[in-house]
């Protein structure tokens, strides 16, 4: 019997990747000086203080609103009864103050 030769496979071609989504702040502050033509230095100083605004906004009585991305607040949650899970007890849970993020127009846009 003879025996048939397989044909190589072409190299595969190499696949252009899409632009990673920076997922830690090294990565966010690269995106940012590559796009703002700036020094790395300039983007952190730059991301640190559009956080510091975030910070200091969201600690206002209206909030802080970043255009095209989200407003910031601090809201009151009101105290209440749980259960625990566990032993199935009644539990008391203490009024807090929690951070309210609401993602604005724009950001809910690019869900649809």
């Amino acid at each position: 019997m003879a025996t048939k030769k397989v044909a190589a496979k072409p190299a595969a071609k190499p696949v252009a990747k899409k632009a990673a989504v920076p997922t830690t702040k090294a990565a966010i502050l690269d995106q940012i000086k590559d796009k703002a033509g700036i020094s790395k230095a300039q983007a952190a100083a730059a991301y640190d203080a559009i956080v510091a605004i975030a910070y200091a906004g969201a600690k206002l009585p209206a909030g802080i609103t970043l255009p095209g991305l989200c407003k910031i607040s601090i809201g009151k949650r009101a105290a209440r009864t749980g259960i625990n899970p566990l032993t199935k007890a009644k539990i008391k849970i203490p009024a807090a103050k929690v951070i309210k993020i609401k993602a604005l127009k724009a950001l809910k846009d690019i869900a649809k």
